[in-house]
């Protein structure tokens, strides 16, 4: 059976990525991270799938941090198979009530066992568009964009506090290769809701982060 451009997705996302060229080439712009994208097989399906993400400093030596999750799945199951137009598939992001019960399940997949849907937070404006389109000759996979739904901000809840991140990111084969060889560009970054000012995160532009090892996909 063909793989779907869902299922591409997926095998593309369920990694651990990081950007050590990029923060070596403009250490003042960019540190150093590594971000796992773990699958958590519990809250997967054949048509939805679910990823645990926290990221760390590595040069700080400090525990992982910015614990969520994200789904992505169709936008209709019947699109999946036809030629892909825009916005065919969509994300959604969520919170966890409690972040640091799941600290370290990015790099330890047992420590995931017991997440549930209990454990999420539903957000406001939290559903992105996901645009793909093939690379290469159609034989290469695909390059995936996924933004907000017209530049609206993500809320949460932090330190008491209401807190406003744009959320986004990008994804293809890395020089046209298949395989592990993955590109992943993040663009997430908070804003002051009164100003659109960026506070944190991406604001020279994105973070360029490349696959590490892949983890495999829960279905």
């Amino acid at each position: 059976m063909a793989a779907t451009p869902l299922t591409v997705l997926a095998t593309y996302m369920a990694g651990e990525f990081e950007n050590q060229q990029q923060a070596a080439a403009e250490p003042a712009w960019y540190v150093h991270l590594r971000l796992w994208q773990r699958p958590v097989p519990s809250l997967c399906t054949q048509s939805v799938h679910t990823f645990f993400l926290e990221q760390a400093n590595v040069i700080s030596g400090k525990p992982p941090y910015r614990q969520r999750i994200v789904q992505i799945r169709a936008d209709d199951a019947s699109d999946q198979l036809q030629a892909p137009l825009k916005a065919q598939l969509k994300a959604q992001y969520f919170a966890l009530k409690s972040p640091l019960k799941f600290q370290g399940g990015g790099d330890d997949a047992n420590l995931l066992k017991r997440l549930s849907l209990d454990d999420l937070v539903t957000l406001p404006n939290r559903g992105a568009a996901i645009e793909y389109q093939p690379v290469g000759n159609g034989s290469d996979g695909y390059r995936f964009q996924a933004a907000l739904k017209d530049g609206q901000l993500c809320s949460f809840e932090y330190g008491g506090k209401q807190r406003y991140v744009y959320l986004g990111f990008d994804i293809e084969p890395q020089d046209g290769k298949g395989g592990d060889q993955i590109l992943l560009k993040t663009y997430d970054k908070g804003i002051d809701p009164d100003t659109g000012r960026g506070l944190w995160g991406a604001l020279m532009g994105p973070f360029q982060m490349k696959k590490q090892r892949s983890y495999a996909t829960a279905t």
